[in-house]
């Protein structure tokens, strides 16, 4: 115990502050287990409920992970460095590489794919300025790193567009749906990605596996052509605490 909690004095506010301290300053490093709810009552000389509460908050705030049957753990974060505009580069995905190579190197376990063809939402009819009617490729899937699920992705492509490539299926080839489309004449040039934060939805707490406090970091990105058509959106939600998202510019364009 530091100095900010003194024995049969304290609220669950203290505590949570005394375990934040010794996180911040790593005198509980990354990985290490955190005293339990047993611990917090014989060295605080509080009740299970204070420190029920003085636990929670620090998951809450993402700092300790609860791991069924060992304890509570000081989160540990080795990030994916998700590095832009590298990733999207045409000398990646053109010469047969995902774009993930340069993210980790590797390609990673790619789970749950479907396809389907759908009536899109009117967000994405939008954006790839589809008539009334008209149809997308649906293509949906998850990302596997280290045997952690990182990320969801949702892509829809102009149905007329795609229809009959392999874009279609549930293996797209070497370079992916990029190197599909520019055999099909559309290669993506320019790229514009959106990102915002919010807190998972149930079913995207259960896809990912996420810890409780864990926010997810969501990402939408068009692909354009040379003549401005956009030919894919691709609507992410990452595991905010898998990642570090990178960006270079320049002065000049």
């Amino acid at each position: 115990m530091t100095g900010n909690a003194q024995p049969g004095r304290v609220g669950y506010r203290d505590i949570a502050n005394d375990l934040r301290q010794q996180i911040d300053s790593g005198e509980l490093p990354p990985g290490s287990r955190v005293p339990g709810e047993n611990d917090l009552m014989v060295t605080y000389g509080i009740e299970q409920p204070t420190a029920r509460r003085a636990l929670d908050a620090l998951k809450n705030e993402g700092l300790i992970v609860a791991k069924r049957g060992s304890g509570t753990f000081v989160r540990e974060f080795k990030p994916i460095r998700r590095v832009s505009p590298d990733r999207l580069k045409a000398t990646s995905w053109g010469s047969g590489q995902p774009i993930w190579s340069t993210d980790i190197g590797t390609r990673p376990r790619t789970e749950g794919v479907t396809v389907d063809v759908e009536v899109p939402p009117a967000r994405v009819a939008d954006v790839l300025k589809l008539d009334d009617g008209a149809r997308v490729v649906v293509r949906r899937r998850r990302y596997v790193v280290d045997d952690k699920p990182v990320q969801l992705a949702t892509s829809y492509f102009p149905e007329a567009l795609v229809a009959g490539s392999a874009i279609t299926e549930i293996n797209t080839g070497e370079g992916g749906a990029y190197a599909r489309l520019a055999e099909l004449g559309h290669e993506p040039t320019r790229f514009r990605e959106e990102l915002r934060s919010r807190m998972p939805r149930e079913a995207e707490r259960e896809a990912l596996d996420l810890a409780q406090g864990t926010p997810v970091i969501l990402i939408v990105r068009t692909a354009y052509t040379a003549d401005d058509q956009p030919v894919e959106v691709n609507e992410m939600v990452l595991d905010s605490s898998a990642y570090v998202l990178e960006y270079k510019f320049t002065s000049h364009d």
